[in-house]
């Protein structure tokens, strides 16, 4: 079962962080059809967060149609993001680790990777398009 986590330094609300978690939960092939969710107590108990928020997290999932209610049982996945997970793709996974620990010798700490990732993945997306 997927273990929500909350960054309140990201800037992104709570609600996003875990329908975000799901999604990759979802794309990297964590959260199968069938799997509940934890229940709205559990993560109120575990995050300490409104159950307004948890609440708001499902309906939004849910009406993407990646997850359904059951009435007093529970959320549980039903929908998937893509026909593969991508957490098959090892060889990928290995390059982008080795790539990780390059960046770390190289002294970027986790933010400064994020940022150059991120910047190099948006220079690659407009490349796509023009």
């Amino acid at each position: 079962m997927i273990e929500f986590h909350l960054d309140s330094r990201s800037g992104v609300s709570p609600y996003l962080q875990i329908v975000q978690q799901v999604r990759h939960g979802l794309r990297l092939g964590m959260l199968e059809s069938g799997e509940q969710l934890p229940t709205v107590k559990d993560v109120v108990a575990r995050l300490a967060i409104n159950p307004n928020t948890v609440l708001k997290a499902y309906r939004e999932l849910e009406h993407a149609g990646l997850v359904t209610a059951r009435q007093g049982v529970g959320t549980f996945v039903t929908g998937s993001l893509g026909p593969t997970p991508i957490g098959g793709h090892g060889p990928l996974r290995r390059d982008l680790e080795k790539w990780l620990a390059k960046a770390r010798r190289a002294g970027l700490d986790d933010e400064s990777i994020e940022a150059l990732f991120r910047d190099t993945f948006r220079f690659e997306s407009a490349q796509d398009i023009a």
